[in-house]
């Protein structure tokens, strides 16, 4: 089948990270089958208590050759735009496929299917690895059994295959991306009724905590040595968000939350960063969990790999993304980088779409990568 086509059928299955995945894995791992692949394959509940699975296909003997990585589920659609067509109903208009995930990656992993198809199993030289996850919307749940439990991850690491993460890069070389870390305060204090002189809201303890995290933020923002220029925006980011409970203006607080979130780049001295905010927290009686995360991804980008890539895509110039991937997960694997089909601005939209054409590129450069690789 075409990439199009692909990707259709893989957008139909509402994999929306609450929900289970195993479906779409069912379906993947019969078209891996189908062409030629032996699978793994690896199920887990998450937190929640729902099914997920993630599958890992691998096509010829031996050691080397490429690995491609993309996940299953896709971030809710909220307020779809269309009437017409819901968000698992893919459409194909003005030359674009609409859907949620269509971007963020179902087009990808269509793109690699498609690119797969072409070739046959008894003319390869080097083996095709075919990795797809559950949950990396939601923490790389999926990425991580698959390191800790897969023998063909364990084959990939020896032999250092050639490994491409198909987020949306608009079929751009993406050398390295920021990480993700995260906190979350809690101020107690005791309910009571507003009018009275009892109790005591916890905002009143929060709000100096406020104070030196906006410091914090300040800093980040206009401090050369928070910052790296490889990036765009050169910064950490520092997202916020603040809840009080219960929402009734006549009742003083008990309790409230300070959720907090930086994306530290390669350089980022992230353990200084933990430090302050764990001062912080001390200093104003706040309880404190902090949440590392994964870390950013890099790979030099004057490397021969990094050259092998542009090369093979008749490219320049390698490039950096503000967001996050897999790639900080698989850290054995030395020879990774970041290519696939669709424009990350479109993705996690009211309205996602890919383009056709990208889908169909998409396929072309994996096509070109394995026979580079493979043959």
């Amino acid at each position: 089948m075409e990439a199009l086509e692909y990707a259709k059928d893989i957008v139909c299955f509402n994999t929306t990270s609450n929900l289970s995945n195993m479906a779409l894995t069912c379906y993947l791992e019969d078209c891996l089958k189908q062409m030629g692949f032996c699978t793994e394959r690896f199920e887990y509940d998450d937190q929640n208590k729902v099914r997920k699975a993630s599958v890992v296909g691998k096509k010829g003997e031996g050691l080397g050759g490429m690995a491609y990585f993309g996940h299953t589920d896709v971030v809710p659609a909220i307020n779809w735009f269309s009437e017409d067509h819901g968000p698992f109903k893919p459409v194909v208009q003005g030359g674009k496929l609409y859907g949620r995930g269509s971007c963020d990656m179902k087009g990808s992993i269509a793109s690699m299917l498609a690119a797969v198809e072409r070739f046959k199993t008894s003319t390869l030289k080097k083996p095709i690895y075919i990795t797809c996850t559950a949950d990396e919307e939601v923490g790389y749940e999926g990425a991580i059994q698959v390191k800790e439990n897969s023998k063909f991850y364990q084959e990939m690491v020896e032999g250092q295959t050639n490994t491409i993460i198909g987020e949306p890069t608009l079929l751009d070389v993406i050398y390295a991306h920021k990480g993700g870390c995260s906190f979350e305060a809690t101020a107690r204090g005791e309910s009571a009724h507003s009018s009275t002189k009892m109790g005591l809201n916890a905002n009143w303890t929060m709000i100096p905590f406020l104070v030196k995290m906006k410091e914090l933020y300040e800093d980040t923002q206009n401090n050369p040595e928070w910052q790296d220029a490889e990036f765009d925006p050169p910064t950490l980011g520092g997202n916020i968000g603040i809840q009080d409970y219960p929402d009734a203006m006549n009742v003083k607080k008990p309790v409230s939350i300070c959720r907090l979130g930086f994306r530290p780049m390669p350089s980022t001295k992230t353990d200084l960063l933990i430090e302050r905010i764990t001062k912080a927290a001390q200093e104003c009686d706040v309880e404190l969990v902090v949440n590392r995360g994964h870390g950013a991804f890099y790979v030099d980008p004057k490397s021969l790999f990094i050259k092998e890539v542009l090369a093979v895509m008749g490219k320049t110039e390698a490039h950096t993304v503000s967001y996050g991937s897999e790639a900080s997960v698989y850290t054995e694997l030395k020879r990774r980088v970041l290519v696939g089909p669709g424009d990350i601005q479109q993705a996690h939209t009211f309205d996602e779409w890919i383009s056709v054409e990208q889908l169909e590129r998409g396929a072309d450069t994996y096509a070109d990568f394995i026979h580079t690789w493979c043959f």
